[in-house]
């Protein structure tokens, strides 16, 4: 018995430790731009396994030095209510799981039908947490931390401040991260001047930018960006 309880012992340390390595870290970018995240460091190493070198371009922008419709757009299509949530958006989950039992169901119907597209309700801030700290694997433990983590970006961080470091590690395509990187690819001009439609080009993107790369011209990309600038001029910006 007095064994088991200093291995539960052990572990809860090891956890609160954890936590408040997780803590230190947050807040240190308040001040400072991380270097990289977990995502970006699993792409780098599974580029350098498949093709023996790297691609990697990035350059941090001040919040105030990228354009103001590239964040009106993130934050129409990504996060609608980013300003006002606390981190986590219950009625976007609640929605997303609606149209994902919608979806399953109808496929249920169809035996043939291609399988149903499961949309989540991850604001920008689980988004970040997500890709800043923690590894792909998916499992309740994971999600967990991510819940945790999204709540500690929230008390200590600004709105400004995560969705200036958000727009600067986002992938854009392969081995493209940040706002500057993608708009000097796509466009050939800085994040400062991209237009309302250059914008809502490069957020359609953000589900899946290593496939829309290969497929700039597809007419979803098109409509989809006629939507988000449509949107545009409701969001509300930190």
């Amino acid at each position: 018995m007095r064994a088991l309880l200093r291995w539960i012992a052990l572990v809860l340390l090891a956890f609160a430790g954890l936590q408040l390595f997780f803590v230190a870290r947050i807040a240190a970018m308040a001040v400072l731009a991380p270097e990289s995240t977990s995502f970006q460091r699993s792409e780098a190493w599974a580029q350098l396994r498949q093709d023996g070198g790297l691609r990697w371009r990035q350059q941090w922008l001040p919040y105030a030095q990228i354009s103001d419709n590239l964040k009106r757009a993130v934050v129409t299509s990504e996060d609608d209510n980013f300003v006002n949530h606390d981190g986590v958006d219950w009625d976007a989950i609640e929605r997303a799981w609606e149209r994902n039992a919608k979806a399953e169901a109808q496929a249920a119907s169809r035996p043939a039908a291609r399988a149903p597209r499961i949309r989540g309700g991850s604001t920008i801030t689980q988004q970040l947490a997500k890709n800043l700290l923690l590894s792909g694997e998916r499992n309740y433990v994971r999600k967990g931390q991510e819940f945790v983590l999204t709540l500690l970006l929230e008390q200590l961080l600004s709105k400004r401040r995560i969705l200036e470091i958000y727009l600067n590690s986002v992938e854009w395509g392969t081995g493209i991260f940040g706002a500057e990187a993608a708009a000097q690819h796509y466009f050939k001009k800085s994040a400062r001047q991209l237009t309302a439609p250059e914008a809502a080009r490069l957020v359609v993107m953000l589900p899946a930018p290593k496939r829309f790369e290969k497929t700039p011209n597809s007419a979803y990309l098109a409509g989809r960006t006629r939507t988000i600038v449509a949107r545009m001029g409701n969001a509300e910006l930190p």
